[in-house]
Protein backbone atom coordinates (compact mmCIF):
# COMPACT_ATOMS: atom_id res chain seq x y z
CA UNK A 1 0.00 0.00 0.00
CA UNK A 2 1.32 3.59 -0.75
CA UNK A 3 2.06 5.77 2.21
CA UNK A 4 0.26 9.12 0.52
CA UNK A 5 -1.27 10.28 4.14
CA UNK A 6 0.15 13.30 5.31
CA UNK A 7 1.08 11.21 8.51
CA UNK A 8 4.07 9.13 8.65
CA UNK A 9 3.42 5.26 9.67
CA UNK A 10 6.16 5.01 11.90
CA UNK A 11 3.93 6.97 14.50
CA UNK A 12 1.35 4.21 14.56
CA UNK A 13 3.56 1.13 13.97
CA UNK A 14 6.97 0.30 15.78
CA UNK A 15 8.62 -0.79 12.57
CA UNK A 16 11.37 -2.09 15.01
CA UNK A 17 9.32 -4.37 16.39
CA UNK A 18 9.78 -6.46 13.14
CA UNK A 19 12.27 -8.63 12.36
CA UNK A 20 13.62 -6.28 9.10
CA UNK A 21 13.00 -3.44 10.73
CA UNK A 22 15.73 -4.51 13.29
CA UNK A 23 18.49 -5.17 10.65
CA UNK A 24 17.93 -2.20 9.11
CA UNK A 25 17.84 0.34 12.25
CA UNK A 26 20.79 -1.21 13.57
CA UNK A 27 24.13 1.27 13.85
CA UNK A 28 26.61 -1.54 13.55
CA UNK A 29 25.12 -2.33 9.98
CA UNK A 30 26.03 1.19 8.81
CA UNK A 31 30.00 1.28 10.24
CA UNK A 32 30.48 -2.16 8.42
CA UNK A 33 29.05 -0.89 5.18
CA UNK A 34 31.10 2.65 5.46
CA UNK A 35 34.03 0.21 5.96
CA UNK A 36 33.83 -1.37 2.83
CA UNK A 37 32.96 1.38 1.34
CA UNK A 38 35.68 2.87 2.36
CA UNK A 39 38.16 0.28 1.59
CA UNK A 40 36.09 -0.18 -1.29
CA UNK A 41 37.33 2.96 -2.69
CA UNK A 42 40.56 3.15 -0.92
CA UNK A 43 41.41 -0.19 -3.17
CA UNK A 44 39.94 1.82 -6.63
CA UNK A 45 41.84 4.92 -6.14
CA UNK A 46 44.95 2.46 -5.68
CA UNK A 47 43.92 0.48 -8.69
CA UNK A 48 43.51 3.75 -11.22
CA UNK A 49 47.22 4.08 -10.24
CA UNK A 50 48.13 0.38 -10.97
CA UNK A 51 50.24 0.56 -14.74
CA UNK A 52 48.01 -0.70 -17.55
CA UNK A 53 49.65 -2.45 -20.87
CA UNK A 54 47.90 -0.65 -23.91
CA UNK A 55 47.30 -2.74 -26.65
CA UNK A 56 45.68 -3.21 -29.96
CA UNK A 57 43.32 -6.11 -30.14
CA UNK A 58 42.28 -7.64 -33.58
CA UNK A 59 40.33 -10.28 -34.69
CA UNK A 60 41.22 -12.69 -38.09
CA UNK A 61 42.14 -16.19 -39.17
CA UNK A 62 44.87 -18.54 -39.26
CA UNK A 63 46.55 -18.77 -42.43
CA UNK A 64 49.96 -19.94 -44.11
CA UNK A 65 53.28 -17.71 -43.94
CA UNK A 66 53.62 -18.50 -48.31
CA UNK A 67 50.79 -17.72 -50.72
CA UNK A 68 51.86 -21.13 -52.15
CA UNK A 69 50.92 -22.66 -48.67
CA UNK A 70 47.51 -21.63 -48.77
CA UNK A 71 44.20 -24.18 -49.58
CA UNK A 72 43.91 -23.29 -53.38
CA UNK A 73 41.50 -25.19 -56.07
CA UNK A 74 42.29 -26.49 -59.27
CA UNK A 75 41.46 -25.68 -62.36
CA UNK A 76 41.32 -26.92 -66.34
CA UNK A 77 42.53 -24.69 -69.07
CA UNK A 78 40.24 -26.20 -71.37
CA UNK A 79 36.22 -26.79 -71.17
CA UNK A 80 35.81 -30.17 -70.61
CA UNK A 81 33.91 -33.37 -69.71
CA UNK A 82 35.06 -35.40 -66.63
CA UNK A 83 35.57 -38.99 -67.35
CA UNK A 84 37.16 -40.84 -64.57
CA UNK A 85 38.44 -39.75 -60.89
CA UNK A 86 41.43 -41.52 -59.65
CA UNK A 87 41.40 -40.01 -55.95
CA UNK A 88 38.58 -39.03 -53.59
CA UNK A 89 38.17 -36.45 -50.37
CA UNK A 90 40.84 -36.94 -48.00
CA UNK A 91 43.76 -39.00 -49.88
CA UNK A 92 47.42 -37.39 -50.14
CA UNK A 93 48.87 -36.91 -53.65
CA UNK A 94 52.20 -35.84 -55.27
CA UNK A 95 52.66 -33.57 -57.50
CA UNK A 96 52.02 -34.60 -60.94
CA UNK A 97 49.75 -37.87 -59.82
CA UNK A 98 46.72 -37.81 -61.65
CA UNK A 99 43.71 -36.40 -59.99
CA UNK A 100 41.36 -37.13 -62.95
CA UNK A 101 40.32 -37.54 -66.64
CA UNK A 102 38.48 -35.73 -68.84
CA UNK A 103 37.27 -35.43 -72.57
CA UNK A 104 37.25 -32.34 -75.27
CA UNK A 105 33.42 -31.20 -75.45
CA UNK A 106 34.32 -29.21 -78.81
CA UNK A 107 33.45 -30.59 -82.07
CA UNK A 108 36.80 -29.52 -83.77
CA UNK A 109 39.46 -31.71 -81.31
CA UNK A 110 37.18 -35.22 -81.61
CA UNK A 111 39.08 -36.44 -83.77
CA UNK A 112 41.39 -39.38 -82.34
CA UNK A 113 44.04 -38.64 -84.99
CA UNK A 114 43.76 -34.68 -84.94
CA UNK A 115 47.57 -34.52 -84.14
CA UNK A 116 48.59 -37.59 -86.59
CA UNK A 117 46.57 -35.76 -89.28
CA UNK A 118 48.56 -32.60 -88.36
CA UNK A 119 51.94 -33.82 -89.14
CA UNK A 120 51.00 -35.26 -92.41
CA UNK A 121 49.87 -31.90 -93.44
CA UNK A 122 52.96 -30.27 -91.98
CA UNK A 123 55.03 -32.73 -93.94
CA UNK A 124 52.66 -32.41 -97.11
CA UNK A 125 53.26 -28.40 -96.59
CA UNK A 126 56.69 -28.55 -96.16
CA UNK A 127 57.36 -31.19 -99.67
CA UNK A 128 55.12 -27.93 -101.19
CA UNK A 129 58.31 -25.62 -99.37
CA UNK A 130 60.70 -27.49 -100.73
CA UNK A 131 59.59 -27.55 -104.33
CA UNK A 132 59.03 -24.16 -104.32
CA UNK A 133 62.60 -23.97 -103.35
CA UNK A 134 63.28 -26.03 -106.30
CA UNK A 135 61.73 -23.92 -108.54
CA UNK A 136 63.56 -20.54 -107.51
CA UNK A 137 67.12 -22.14 -107.63
CA UNK A 138 65.72 -23.59 -111.38
CA UNK A 139 64.96 -19.80 -111.98
CA UNK A 140 67.45 -18.30 -110.58
CA UNK A 141 70.00 -20.58 -113.01
CA UNK A 142 67.62 -19.45 -116.11
CA UNK A 143 68.12 -15.82 -114.89
CA UNK A 144 71.89 -16.46 -114.96
CA UNK A 145 71.67 -18.21 -118.08
CA UNK A 146 69.63 -15.36 -120.11
CA UNK A 147 72.33 -12.80 -118.84
CA UNK A 148 75.08 -14.50 -120.06
CA UNK A 149 73.51 -15.43 -122.95
CA UNK A 150 72.53 -11.50 -122.95
CA UNK A 151 76.29 -10.43 -122.46
CA UNK A 152 77.23 -12.86 -125.63
CA UNK A 153 75.01 -11.74 -128.08
CA UNK A 154 75.75 -8.01 -127.07
CA UNK A 155 79.46 -8.11 -127.65
CA UNK A 156 78.42 -10.50 -131.05
CA UNK A 157 76.52 -7.10 -131.87
CA UNK A 158 78.97 -4.81 -130.52
CA UNK A 159 81.32 -6.36 -132.99
CA UNK A 160 79.37 -6.80 -135.70
CA UNK A 161 78.66 -2.33 -135.18
CA UNK A 162 82.15 -2.39 -135.02
CA UNK A 163 82.88 -4.21 -138.18
CA UNK A 164 79.58 -2.68 -140.16
CA UNK A 165 81.62 0.96 -139.20
CA UNK A 166 84.81 -0.12 -140.28
CA UNK A 167 83.47 -0.82 -143.34
CA UNK A 168 81.93 2.29 -143.87
CA UNK A 169 85.16 3.76 -143.79
CA UNK A 170 86.85 1.60 -145.61
CA UNK A 171 83.99 2.18 -148.32
CA UNK A 172 84.39 5.74 -147.73
CA UNK A 173 88.29 5.39 -148.57
CA UNK A 174 87.16 3.22 -152.13
CA UNK A 175 84.75 6.12 -152.49
CA UNK A 176 87.45 8.74 -152.32
CA UNK A 177 90.06 6.81 -154.29
CA UNK A 178 87.15 6.31 -157.11
CA UNK A 179 86.90 9.96 -157.52
CA UNK A 180 90.26 10.06 -157.75
CA UNK A 181 90.44 7.93 -160.81
CA UNK A 182 87.48 10.03 -162.36
CA UNK A 183 89.58 13.05 -162.04
CA UNK A 184 93.25 11.41 -163.41
CA UNK A 185 90.75 9.54 -166.05
CA UNK A 186 89.20 13.29 -167.38
CA UNK A 187 92.38 14.77 -167.08
CA UNK A 188 94.01 12.01 -169.52
CA UNK A 189 90.76 12.20 -171.50
CA UNK A 190 91.10 15.87 -172.44
CA UNK A 191 94.85 15.75 -172.79
CA UNK A 192 94.35 12.73 -175.47
CA UNK A 193 91.39 14.99 -176.99
CA UNK A 194 93.81 17.94 -177.34
CA UNK A 195 96.45 15.84 -178.93
CA UNK A 196 93.67 14.52 -180.91
CA UNK A 197 92.92 17.75 -182.23
CA UNK A 198 96.32 18.45 -182.82
CA UNK A 199 97.22 15.34 -184.96
CA UNK A 200 99.62 13.68 -182.22
CA UNK A 201 96.95 10.86 -181.11
CA UNK A 202 94.61 8.72 -183.04
CA UNK A 203 90.91 9.01 -182.56
CA UNK A 204 91.01 5.83 -181.10
CA UNK A 205 92.79 6.52 -178.39
CA UNK A 206 90.50 9.20 -177.51
CA UNK A 207 87.81 6.81 -177.80
CA UNK A 208 89.69 4.68 -175.27
CA UNK A 209 90.25 7.56 -172.73
CA UNK A 210 86.25 7.93 -172.79
CA UNK A 211 85.73 4.27 -172.07
CA UNK A 212 88.18 4.67 -169.20
CA UNK A 213 86.68 7.67 -168.16
CA UNK A 214 83.10 6.21 -168.23
CA UNK A 215 84.42 2.67 -166.85
CA UNK A 216 86.19 4.99 -163.66
CA UNK A 217 82.52 7.31 -163.14
CA UNK A 218 80.44 3.79 -163.14
CA UNK A 219 82.52 2.30 -160.74
CA UNK A 220 82.65 5.87 -158.42
CA UNK A 221 78.75 5.15 -158.64
CA UNK A 222 79.27 1.43 -157.32
CA UNK A 223 81.35 2.12 -154.81
CA UNK A 224 78.96 4.98 -153.22
CA UNK A 225 76.08 2.69 -153.14
CA UNK A 226 78.62 0.24 -151.66
CA UNK A 227 79.18 3.36 -148.79
CA UNK A 228 75.54 3.66 -148.38
CA UNK A 229 75.02 -0.48 -147.78
CA UNK A 230 77.55 -0.30 -145.13
CA UNK A 231 76.10 2.78 -143.42
CA UNK A 232 72.92 1.02 -143.32
CA UNK A 233 75.05 -2.29 -141.99
CA UNK A 234 75.72 0.27 -139.20
CA UNK A 235 72.00 1.18 -138.33
CA UNK A 236 70.96 -2.33 -138.83
CA UNK A 237 74.05 -3.09 -136.26
CA UNK A 238 72.71 -0.77 -133.88
CA UNK A 239 68.89 -1.94 -134.15
CA UNK A 240 70.11 -5.45 -133.15
CA UNK A 241 72.21 -4.43 -130.15
CA UNK A 242 69.28 -2.11 -128.90
CA UNK A 243 66.67 -5.16 -129.88
CA UNK A 244 69.06 -8.43 -127.99
CA UNK A 245 69.07 -5.39 -124.96
CA UNK A 246 64.77 -5.69 -125.19
CA UNK A 247 64.73 -8.88 -125.69
CA UNK A 248 66.87 -9.97 -122.90
CA UNK A 249 65.42 -7.77 -120.64
CA UNK A 250 61.68 -9.00 -121.44
CA UNK A 251 62.74 -12.67 -120.68
CA UNK A 252 64.79 -11.81 -117.60
CA UNK A 253 62.08 -9.68 -116.05
CA UNK A 254 59.67 -12.50 -117.08
CA UNK A 255 61.76 -14.92 -115.26
CA UNK A 256 62.74 -12.95 -112.37
CA UNK A 257 58.60 -12.64 -112.31
CA UNK A 258 57.97 -16.20 -112.29
CA UNK A 259 60.76 -16.40 -109.29
CA UNK A 260 59.55 -14.00 -107.38
CA UNK A 261 56.09 -15.60 -107.03
CA UNK A 262 57.46 -18.84 -106.47
CA UNK A 263 59.36 -16.97 -103.68
CA UNK A 264 55.99 -15.25 -102.18
CA UNK A 265 54.09 -19.33 -102.60
CA UNK A 266 56.99 -20.39 -101.04
CA UNK A 267 57.10 -17.74 -98.08
CA UNK A 268 53.37 -18.28 -97.57
CA UNK A 269 53.68 -22.21 -97.63
CA UNK A 270 56.04 -21.60 -94.85
CA UNK A 271 53.53 -19.33 -92.66
CA UNK A 272 51.03 -22.41 -93.14
CA UNK A 273 53.62 -24.49 -92.03
CA UNK A 274 54.13 -22.68 -89.16
CA UNK A 275 50.95 -21.99 -88.35
CA UNK A 276 49.96 -26.38 -88.73
CA UNK A 277 53.36 -26.49 -86.17
CA UNK A 278 51.65 -24.38 -83.85
CA UNK A 279 48.36 -26.12 -83.95
CA UNK A 280 50.15 -29.39 -83.76
CA UNK A 281 52.15 -28.31 -80.63
CA UNK A 282 49.16 -26.64 -79.29
CA UNK A 283 47.43 -30.19 -79.51
CA UNK A 284 50.32 -31.95 -78.18
CA UNK A 285 49.82 -29.37 -75.26
CA UNK A 286 45.59 -29.96 -75.23
CA UNK A 287 46.24 -33.79 -75.09
CA UNK A 288 48.10 -33.64 -72.28
CA UNK A 289 45.56 -31.41 -70.36
CA UNK A 290 42.75 -34.03 -70.67
CA UNK A 291 44.64 -35.38 -67.52
CA UNK A 292 44.53 -32.72 -64.12
CA UNK A 293 47.26 -33.52 -62.36
CA UNK A 294 48.49 -32.09 -58.64
CA UNK A 295 50.24 -28.86 -58.67
CA UNK A 296 52.21 -29.89 -55.45
CA UNK A 297 52.16 -32.19 -52.81
CA UNK A 298 49.43 -31.85 -50.86
CA UNK A 299 45.88 -33.51 -49.39
CA UNK A 300 41.93 -33.80 -51.28
CA UNK A 301 39.83 -31.56 -49.80
CA UNK A 302 36.85 -31.08 -51.67
CA UNK A 303 36.03 -32.21 -55.08
CA UNK A 304 33.90 -29.59 -55.97
CA UNK A 305 32.93 -31.06 -58.91
CA UNK A 306 31.58 -34.36 -59.08
CA UNK A 307 29.89 -37.34 -60.53
CA UNK A 308 31.05 -38.44 -64.20
CA UNK A 309 29.65 -37.20 -67.32
CA UNK A 310 29.22 -33.56 -65.46
CA UNK A 311 30.87 -30.55 -67.99
CA UNK A 312 32.74 -27.49 -66.85
CA UNK A 313 34.11 -24.73 -68.38
CA UNK A 314 38.15 -23.45 -68.58
CA UNK A 315 39.17 -21.81 -65.70
CA UNK A 316 36.04 -22.87 -63.29
CA UNK A 317 36.83 -24.52 -59.87
CA UNK A 318 37.15 -28.60 -59.92
CA UNK A 319 38.40 -29.78 -56.70
CA UNK A 320 40.27 -28.09 -53.86
CA UNK A 321 44.08 -29.57 -52.13
CA UNK A 322 45.32 -28.12 -49.08
CA UNK A 323 49.77 -28.50 -49.54
CA UNK A 324 50.80 -30.92 -47.18
CA UNK A 325 54.08 -28.77 -45.63
CA UNK A 326 53.12 -25.04 -44.43
CA UNK A 327 54.25 -22.26 -42.25
CA UNK A 328 51.29 -21.32 -39.92
CA UNK A 329 50.63 -17.74 -39.68
CA UNK A 330 47.76 -14.92 -38.53
CA UNK A 331 45.97 -12.47 -40.02
CA UNK A 332 44.30 -10.26 -37.89
CA UNK A 333 43.03 -6.83 -39.07
CA UNK A 334 42.89 -3.40 -37.18
CA UNK A 335 41.50 -0.16 -37.15
CA UNK A 336 43.05 2.49 -39.83
CA UNK A 337 43.24 4.81 -36.18
CA UNK A 338 45.52 2.01 -35.01
CA UNK A 339 47.75 1.30 -38.45
CA UNK A 340 50.35 3.50 -37.70
CA UNK A 341 50.74 2.08 -33.98
CA UNK A 342 52.05 -1.47 -35.98
CA UNK A 343 55.08 -2.01 -37.16
CA UNK A 344 57.43 -4.62 -38.40
CA UNK A 345 58.72 -6.78 -36.37
CA UNK A 346 56.68 -5.79 -33.53
CA UNK A 347 55.90 -8.79 -30.80
CA UNK A 348 51.79 -9.45 -30.26
CA UNK A 349 50.22 -12.26 -28.47
CA UNK A 350 47.64 -14.73 -30.05
CA UNK A 351 44.80 -16.33 -28.73
CA UNK A 352 43.73 -19.16 -30.82
CA UNK A 353 39.58 -20.47 -30.77
CA UNK A 354 39.29 -23.99 -29.20
CA UNK A 355 42.74 -23.40 -26.95
CA UNK A 356 41.80 -22.64 -23.55
CA UNK A 357 42.97 -18.81 -22.34
CA UNK A 358 43.09 -16.97 -19.50
CA UNK A 359 43.49 -13.04 -20.91
CA UNK A 360 44.34 -9.58 -19.25
CA UNK A 361 44.52 -6.96 -21.74
CA UNK A 362 46.46 -5.11 -19.58
CA UNK A 363 48.56 -7.33 -18.07
CA UNK A 364 49.59 -9.36 -20.50
CA UNK A 365 52.40 -11.07 -17.69
CA UNK A 366 49.38 -12.17 -15.90
CA UNK A 367 47.68 -13.66 -19.41
CA UNK A 368 47.37 -17.81 -19.63
CA UNK A 369 47.31 -19.46 -23.15
CA UNK A 370 48.53 -17.15 -25.40
CA UNK A 371 51.57 -17.37 -28.04
CA UNK A 372 54.02 -15.08 -28.94
CA UNK A 373 53.67 -13.83 -32.69
CA UNK A 374 55.59 -10.81 -34.60
CA UNK A 375 54.30 -9.07 -37.40
CA UNK A 376 55.94 -9.91 -41.00
CA UNK A 377 53.46 -7.94 -43.75
CA UNK A 378 51.46 -5.02 -43.28
CA UNK A 379 48.77 -4.10 -46.18
CA UNK A 380 48.89 -0.85 -47.72
CA UNK A 381 45.93 -0.75 -48.80
CA UNK A 382 42.20 -0.96 -46.69
CA UNK A 383 40.68 -4.10 -47.03
CA UNK A 384 36.60 -4.42 -47.29
CA UNK A 385 36.01 -5.02 -44.03
CA UNK A 386 37.34 -1.09 -43.23
CA UNK A 387 40.39 -2.67 -41.77
CA UNK A 388 43.99 -3.37 -42.58
CA UNK A 389 45.14 -6.91 -42.89
CA UNK A 390 48.23 -7.14 -40.39
CA UNK A 391 50.42 -10.90 -41.20
CA UNK A 392 52.03 -12.39 -38.32
CA UNK A 393 54.44 -15.08 -38.26
CA UNK A 394 55.46 -17.50 -35.06
CA UNK A 395 58.10 -16.08 -32.60
CA UNK A 396 60.79 -18.12 -32.17
CA UNK A 397 61.76 -16.82 -29.26
CA UNK A 398 58.54 -17.83 -27.59
CA UNK A 399 56.51 -20.93 -26.96
CA UNK A 400 55.65 -23.18 -30.13
CA UNK A 401 51.87 -23.07 -31.35
CA UNK A 402 50.44 -25.85 -30.91
CA UNK A 403 50.33 -28.46 -33.55
CA UNK A 404 46.50 -29.05 -33.61
CA UNK A 405 45.59 -25.72 -35.38
CA UNK A 406 43.89 -25.75 -38.69
CA UNK A 407 44.10 -22.99 -41.46
CA UNK A 408 41.02 -21.22 -41.24
CA UNK A 409 40.32 -21.20 -37.56
CA UNK A 410 39.69 -18.23 -35.52
CA UNK A 411 42.21 -16.03 -33.47
CA UNK A 412 42.54 -13.02 -31.22
CA UNK A 413 45.58 -10.90 -31.30
CA UNK A 414 46.89 -8.57 -28.82
CA UNK A 415 49.55 -5.78 -29.76
CA UNK A 416 51.57 -4.77 -26.67
CA UNK A 417 51.86 -0.74 -26.80
CA UNK A 418 53.15 1.00 -24.41
CA UNK A 419 52.68 1.17 -20.21
CA UNK A 420 50.19 3.55 -18.70
CA UNK A 421 48.00 4.22 -15.23
CA UNK A 422 44.66 2.65 -15.21
CA UNK A 423 42.94 6.48 -14.80
CA UNK A 424 44.71 7.34 -17.80
CA UNK A 425 43.32 4.33 -19.94
CA UNK A 426 40.21 4.83 -18.52
CA UNK A 427 39.81 8.58 -19.76
CA UNK A 428 41.53 7.51 -23.24
CA UNK A 429 38.74 5.63 -23.90
CA UNK A 430 35.87 7.73 -22.65
CA UNK A 431 37.11 10.28 -24.85
CA UNK A 432 37.32 7.56 -27.85
CA UNK A 433 41.45 9.11 -27.90
CA UNK A 434 43.99 6.88 -29.23
CA UNK A 435 46.61 4.77 -27.48
CA UNK A 436 49.74 6.53 -26.95
CA UNK A 437 51.61 7.09 -30.15
CA UNK A 438 54.21 4.05 -30.03
CA UNK A 439 58.10 3.36 -31.53
CA UNK A 440 60.45 0.58 -32.01
CA UNK A 441 62.98 1.02 -29.48
CA UNK A 442 65.63 0.97 -32.63
CA UNK A 443 63.27 4.14 -33.50
CA UNK A 444 63.53 5.78 -30.11
CA UNK A 445 67.16 4.75 -30.04
CA UNK A 446 67.48 6.92 -33.16
CA UNK A 447 65.54 9.39 -31.79
CA UNK A 448 67.24 10.11 -28.69
CA UNK A 449 70.65 9.98 -30.57
CA UNK A 450 69.58 13.11 -32.85
CA UNK A 451 68.35 14.96 -29.84
CA UNK A 452 71.94 14.40 -28.32
CA UNK A 453 73.69 15.49 -31.61
CA UNK A 454 71.49 18.77 -31.44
Amino acid sequence: MLNISSKPTSENVDLASYKAGKRIFNKDYYKALNKFLLVFAGLGLIILFLPWTQNVSGKGLVTTLYPNQRPQTIQSQIPGRIEQWFVQEGDYVRKGDTILRISEVKSEYFDDRLIERTSQQIDAKASSVKSYEDKVSALQRQIAALKKEQNLKTEQAKNKLLQSKLKVLSDSIDLEAAKTNIDIAERQFNRTQTLQKEGIKAVIDVEEKKVKLQEKKAKYISQQNKLLASRNSVLNAQIDLNRIEVTYADKISKAQSDMFTAQSSQFDAEVQVSKLENSNSNYRVRSSLLYITAPQNGIINKAIKGGIGGTFKEGEDIVGIMPANYDLAVETFVRPIDLPLIHIGEKVRVEFDGWPAIVFSGWPNASYGTYGAKVVAIENFISDNGKYRILLAPDETDHEWPNAIRIGSGARTIALLEDVPIWYELWRQLNSFPPKYYQPEGAKKGAKEDKKKK
